[in-house]
């Protein structure tokens, strides 16, 4: 007998120490986390983290060593998936070429027994609520990458599903297309108030998407966030690397407190506790928060860089400056076409550049730049 979790209050989903390996590898180490209703909820990191193992342990695709899901407030950690609640879009469409779009969505449908005329009411309705009205005679191969994708969503919506669970749904479509789709995917999630968990591994959809990003990596849970959480305040050096750009620094703790050394410079910023001096630290700072100033000024943190390389990049230039220190210090800095004008900087031009102490992320230990 499956019993309900006590609490009205609960998430829609809970997933709690779940542990998966296969063989001698752990895909899953005691993961745990939750999903309220309603939430649209990324499961973000690199190709091999864990995210679609755990992904497949909700829907039963895969069975977990140890752990439980619980759904609804009901235990589900053992069921198969014909019995639990949820409709699925993979990366592969995974359409039956045989049927057409109407035949697709209708499938699951038909397989439950819903009367005909229900069948194709809802069909109707969903071929509209993915503006696709006109294709339900067609077949997957008379449609585009983006439709099919489409056609792929109505099916799993079809049976009315308490979960929907989006497997890199967007990664096989070209780029224009992937943009528009994830809008429309936000937009219909929405409406519909559906709870979600969609699996990525692109910063940039999670980013725009998600209610909250999961940030997994070698199995494990390294931060749960909102957006701007994620990429204002990462929690570890992985996370800031792998969320957005960032450039890495060496540094030393010095006796002074809030202050660090790179090379010969002092740079005044909030520093970990519990550090003596001389302590190796990773100073990390994002390139769009550089500021860079027209002379330099009593202001904290300023010193003057030489540009070494410049990349027009359409809407900015990004910069490669070099620090005449004893370590050669290098910094990507993003500058927008304006200033880059006002300022008439090129490759060979020595600018200040101000690096604010609230932009400043400082992590105990010694990284090489990853930027």
């Amino acid at each position: 007998m499956h019993q309900p979790i006590d609490s009205k209050n609960d998430p829609y989903l809970i997933v709690k120490n779940v542990t998966k390996t296969f063989g001698d590898l752990i895909a899953l180490n005691d993961v745990s986390l939750s999903v309220n209703e309603g939430e649209f909820v990324c499961l973000l990191g690199p190709s091999g983290c864990g995210k679609t193992t755990l992904l497949r342990i909700v829907a039963g695709l895969e069975q977990q060593n140890t752990g439980q899901v619980h759904q609804a407030g009901i235990d589900i950690s053992r069921l198969p998936p014909r019995e639990r609640d949820f409709g699925i879009v993979f990366q592969s469409y995974a359409l039956f070429p045989n049927l057409s779009a109407a035949e697709n969505i209708a499938y699951g449908l038909e397989n439950r027994k819903v009367p005909k005329d229900e069948i194709k009411t809802r069909v109707a309705e969903l071929l509209e609520l993915i503006s696709l009205p006109d294709v339900g005679e067609k077949y997957p191969a008379q449609l585009s990458g983006g439709q099919q994708q489409r056609v792929a969503l109505a099916r799993a919506l079809a049976p009315s599903p308490g979960l929907l669970l989006l497997d890199e749904p967007l990664s096989a479509l070209d780029a224009r297309v992937r943009i528009s789709l994830r809008i429309e995917i936000k937009h219909l999630q929405h409406r519909l108030g559906i709870t979600t968990l969609f699996v990525t591994h692109d910063q940039e959809e999670a980013l725009v998407m998600a209610d909250r990003i999961i940030v997994m990596d070698q199995g494990t849970i390294e931060q749960v966030g909102n957006s701007e959480q994620i990429y204002r305040s990462p929690t570890s050096p992985f996370v800031a690397n792998f969320v957005g750009m960032m450039n890495f620094i060496p540094a030393l703790t010095t006796d002074t407190p809030n202050s660090l050394r790179i090379g010969s410079i002092t740079l005044e910023c909030p520093t970990p506790e519990g550090l003596g001096p001389d302590s190796p630290v990773t100073v990390a700072i994002r390139p769009e928060e550089i500021r860079i100033i027209k002379k330099d000024s009593l202001d904290r943190n300023i010193n003057q860089f030489k540009v070494i390389e410049s990349e027009f990049l359409g809407s900015f230039y990004r910069l490669t400056c070099k620090l005449d220190d004893e370590n050669q210090t290098q910094l990507l800095v993003e500058v927008s076409n304006n200033l880059m004008e006002e300022l008439a900087i090129e490759v060979g031009s020595l600018i200040f550049i101000n690096l604010p102490s609230e932009i400043i992320r400082v992590y105990p230990g010694e990284l090489s730049n990853r930027s």
